[in-house]
Parts: structure tokens; sequence; C-alpha cells
């Protein structure tokens, strides 16, 4: 398949920009895979689609806030880290601006010398090894100077940074939010396991790749980032019970789904366990796990709207996205969310 048989054409006023004031009124697409049909909701609907029986997978990922401004040193030219993979003894992994002028050996500076930091290495694809000095515990020195790492096409700044936190985020590691779960409020998780809807967690620290695009023209030759992720043995108990009692395992996300499809047996039984995970899931991927998905609308020629055309059909998403233009849904990171569900072939 080519990449661009992923493509759709979205204005760019579609890009929601802010998030919505009540994170569950948000709207809701609902798409049977089985026939393509398509139905209008609310997300504050979304229990009337769960069975009781069922179990809802979330990933309690929390958003580091990960993007630092500094200056570097000697001079105070601007420069801007954004950190992405931890490695130990106080350095990271780290996209950094401006790359031609932070070499090895460059010296930075953050809130008035707070923080410094020194480039000690350059990996292959630009990123920098970033090793930092502070007083005190790093995750409290990023909370004072950190920035959330905002995807790139929104371009304004963030009012409440909690808003870009699930309000189950637990587990600090994560570049980007796990988006489809934005949309849910205390309130909603208790009616949903009112209803005998078993509610289960995994984490997966979603990393900046999710957002990178696809370059290749053929998508298998698209080299698929690593994010690390875990499933606790609680988790998998649950999914194990729901499924050999007949319930569906819903996935709010496709951070949730890679998790699960990445560790699930040939059977679809689930064990405890944790690692790195590539996972690349496109049209004709086989699902062990997942029944029904919780999503956001996603990049043109993604990964993402790849993993979804696989669950749900390549036609019949793309012409649920093309009536999500026509309804003037909003997109993305912040915008409203889809409801794939029933049998289908994914193909």
């Amino acid at each position: 398949m080519k990449t661009s048989d992923f493509y759709y054409d979205l204005p760019q006023e579609l890009i929601a920009q802010t998030p919505i004031e009540k994170r569950d009124e948000s709207r809701l697409m609902t798409l049977d895979r089985a026939t393509g049909a398509v139905e209008h909701h609310h997300f504050y609907e979304l229990p009337d689609f769960l069975n009781p029986g069922d179990c809802l997978i979330l990933n309690d990922s929390r958003v580091l806030p990960a993007r630092l401004l500094g200056q570097r040193l000697p001079g105070g030219g601007a420069c801007e880290v954004l950190l992405l993979i931890d490695k130990g003894e106080q350095t990271w992994e780290c996209l950094v601006r401006p790359g031609r002028k932070m070499r090895t050996g460059a010296k930075l500076s953050f809130g008035d010398g707070a923080l410094t930091a020194e480039v000690m290495g350059e990996l292959e694809g630009g990123n920098r090894l970033v090793q930092f000095d502070y007083e005190g515990i790093f995750l409290e020195v990023l909370e004072r100077l950190g920035k959330m790492p905002l995807p790139p096409y929104i371009k304004e700044e963030l009012q409440d940074r909690e808003r870009y936190q699930t309000v189950y985020s637990k587990v600090v590691g994560s570049a980007a939010a796990p988006t489809a779960g934005l949309h849910f409020t205390p309130e909603l998780l208790e009616k949903i396991a009112a209803k005998g809807v078993g509610i289960g967690y995994v984490t997966l620290h979603v990393g900046l790749g999710t957002f990178r695009p696809v370059k290749e023209e053929n998508i298998t030759d698209h080299a698929m980032h690593s994010e690390y992720c875990v499933i606790s043995q609680e988790t998998a108990d649950l999914i194990n019970r729901t499924k050999a009692k007949g319930g569906r395992c819903v996935c709010v996300g496709t951070t949730s789904c890679r998790t699960l499809e990445s560790w699930a047996n040939d059977d679809g039984t689930m064990e405890a366990k944790a690692g790195w995970t590539d996972i690349y899931i496109y049209p004709g991927y086989k699902f062990k796990v997942m029944d029904a998905l919780v999503t956001n609308f996603h990049l043109p020629e993604s990964t993402l709207i790849m993993l979804v055309s696989a669950f749900a059909g390549r036609e019949h998403v793309l012409a649920a996205y093309e009536e999500a233009v026509r309804e003037k849904y909003r997109f993305f990171s912040f915008g409203d969310a889809m409801f794939l569900y029933g049998e289908g072939s994914g193909t």
C-alpha cells in the first residue's frame, strides 16, 4: 500500500488549537466497522456504547513538561531543548535548536542558571545527548522551568497545562499526551464503572515519533519509532477475565492498543510485561485483543490513521473522515473523538 492511500484533505481551520471548555462535551462519531455506518454523538454519551462485562483500557502516562527554553553560554544566544529519553546519570537524549550551534561541548543555561547543561554527544539523526546539572529533584525543576511539548500544529499557548494531561495520568514520561483520553472526566469514569465495565490501566510513554510523517512511498518501508510500555498483572488479569466471559476489550487511544497488541499471546491472552515496542500496525494486521477503539482524528498519511484503518477498513475510515470534515469536527490532539466498534475485517 502507498502512503498516499491514507491522505485526506483537511482545512486548516478544523485543527483544534485549544481544548474545549468541558472535556466530555467534545463530539463523538461512532463508526460501525462492519458496515461503515456513522452516527454523531457527544463524548459524555460513551457509556451508552459500552456493555456490562466489557473492559476499558486507558494509558496512564503523564506528559513531562519537557520543553526547555534557555541561553547558550557564553554569549546568551537563545536555545531550545526537548527531552526525549532518560539515559540515566542526569543525561537525556534530546532534540535541540539551533542544532548547528549546539555541538558537543556546548554549554546551556535555563532559568537564570537554576538548571545548566552540556551537550555530551551527537547521535545519528541529529538528536543530542545532554547532561544536566541542578540542585534538588529533576522533575521538580522541570515543573518550574519546563513547558508542555505541544504538537507542531498547535500554535496557541496553552493556558492550563493540566488540559494536556488526562485526569487519570500518573506515571511521568511522555513527550506527548495520549490524547484520546483527554475527553474523560472523573464523573464519566465513575458512570462507566457503575455500568459494570472494568477499568484497567497500561503505561506507554508517548514519543515524538508519533508526529513524524511517513516519508516513504510504500508504507512497509517506514521505520517505526520505539516507545516504552508496561502492562501490569492486574490489567492482564482483567483483560483475560473479560475475554473469557465474552466481554469486549475497548482500548482508549492507539497507545493502549499498541501496548496490548505488542504483548498479547497468539490466542489473545495477556501476561504482565514491560519493555520497548516498535509495533507497526497497518491494514492486513490481525488484532489479537482489541475489540473496540476510542480515538481522536489523526493526521493524513500518519501511522495512526494506518492503525485505525487496519481496524475498521481504509475505505470506511476515509469516508468517516470526509464526513467529519463536512460536519466541521475538530481534529487532532485537542479535537473530537471516534468510537470504532463491531465486527470487521479491517481490510
